[in-house]
C-alpha cells in the first residue's frame, strides 16, 4: 500500500464525477474524496444546491438525471473542466417512489426510471468512450439491498435498482478485456434525505385515500415521518464512502460492495433459504419498515 502522501499526490491527477451531491451519500462522498486529493466534480439537480456546493468550494454543475439535455450539457462542462479525462464516475443521484405495485401507473414507473435508470445509463455511456480512450476508469453504481431482494410497497424503487444491477453486471462482462471496472455498492439503511423525498413522492404520485392499501400507506407515512433512523442498523453515509474509496483505489475492485448488516444478512439468506422462506421474512421486514 502506498504511503498517504504518495496516495494523495496520485489522486490529485484523478477526476471523479459524482451525481446527487446536495445531501446524504453524495455530499459525504464528495467531501471525503476531496480530502483524499481527488479532483471532484459534483452535481445537483436544483440550482440552490449547486450554489451552496460552490460556496463550499466544490466544482459543481447543474445536472438533472431525468433530462437528457441537462445530462449532455453537464457532461460537456465536465470534459472542459477535466481536460477530457475522467478517472471515476459515481452514479448516486436517485430517489424512491413508495407504493404498492397495483397502485403504480405507467407514468409512475417512467418517473422512477427516468432518474434512477435512464439517466444513469445515459451518463455512463457518455463516460465510457472517454475511459476507453485514456485506457482506464472506474464506474461505481450506488445500488441498494433492494437491488437483489424485494420488499413490499417499494415496487418502483425495487425495479429501478434491479435494472441497474442487471445493466451493471452486463456492462462488467462487456468491459472484461478493458481496464474499466464496474462496481456496485449495495447499502441498506443509511442516514440521508431519502425518507423525506420518499414522503413527497408518495403523496404526489399515489392516490392514497382511494387505494385498498390506504391503512398501510398511513403506516408508511408515519414511519417515514418519524424522527431518527426508521430502521435498525442504520449507518451514516461515511460507511458508503469507505466502499467508494475501495472501488476507486483497489487494483482489482470488487464487483459488489455490501454496506450495513441487513445487506449482508439478506445476501446470506437468499443463498440458503427457499423462495417461500425468504418471502416470509421479506414480507415481515418490509411491513416493519426496513429500507
Amino acid at each position: 500500500m502506498q504511503p498517504p502522501s504518495e496516495q494523495l499526490k496520485n489522486n490529485q491527477q484523478k477526476t471523479v464525477l459524482i451525481t446527487g451531491c446536495s445531501t446524504g451519500i453524495g455530499y459525504c462522498v464528495a467531501k471525503g474524496l476531496k480530502q483524499r486529493g481527488y479532483r471532484v466534480i459534483t452535481s445537483a439537480r436544483r440550482s440552490e444546491s449547486v450554489e451552496q456546493l460552490q460556496k463550499e468550494g466544490f466544482e459543481c454543475l447543474q445536472l438533472d438525471l431525468a433530462d437528457s439535455q441537462s445530462i449532455q450539457q453537464a457532461f460537456q462542462q465536465v470534459l472542459q473542466l477535466s481536460d477530457g479525462k475522467i478517472y471515476g464516475l459515481f452514479n448516486n443521484g436517485a430517489f424512491g417512489l413508495p407504493g404498492a405495485v397495483e397502485d403504480l401507473t405507467r407514468d409512475n414507473l417512467k418517473f422512477q426510471f427516468e432518474t434512477n435508470v435512464f439517466g444513469w445509463l445515459e451518463l455512463t455511456n457518455l463516460v465510457i468512450p472517454v475511459m476507453r480512450k485514456q485506457g482506464h476508469g472506474r464506474i461505481i453504481q450506488n445500488s441498494s439491498v433492494l437491488g437483489f431482494v424485494a420488499m413490499p410497497f417499494r415496487g418502483a424503487y425495487n425495479a429501478s435498482k434491479y435494472a441497474i444491477e442487471g445493466l451493471s453486471d452486463t456492462l462488467r462482462l462487456e468491459l472484461k478485456n478493458t481496464n474499466i471496472y464496474i462496481s456496485l455498492i449495495e447499502p441498506g439503511p443509511i442516514i440521508s434525505q431519502f425518507r423525506t423525498n420518499a414522503v413527497k413522492a408518495l403523496k404526489q404520485h399515489i392516490d392514497i385515500e382511494n387505494s385498498v392499501h390506504r391503512e398501510k400507506y398511513h403506516g408508511v407515512l408515519e414511519r417515514l415521518n418519524k424522527e431518527g433512523p426508521a430502521a435498525p442498523f442504520t449507518l451514516p453515509p461515511e460507511a458508503v464512502l469507505k466502499r467508494v474509496i475501495s472501488a476507486l483505489e483497489s487494483k482489482r475492485p470488487k464487483p459488489r460492495y455490501y454496506v450495513t448488516f441487513p445487506t449482508y444478512l439478506f445476501a446470506f439468506l437468499k443463498r440458503i433459504l427457499s423462495h417461500r422462506q425468504l418471502d416470509k421474512i421479506l414480507a415481515k421486514a418490509g411491513n416493519d419498515g426496513k429500507q
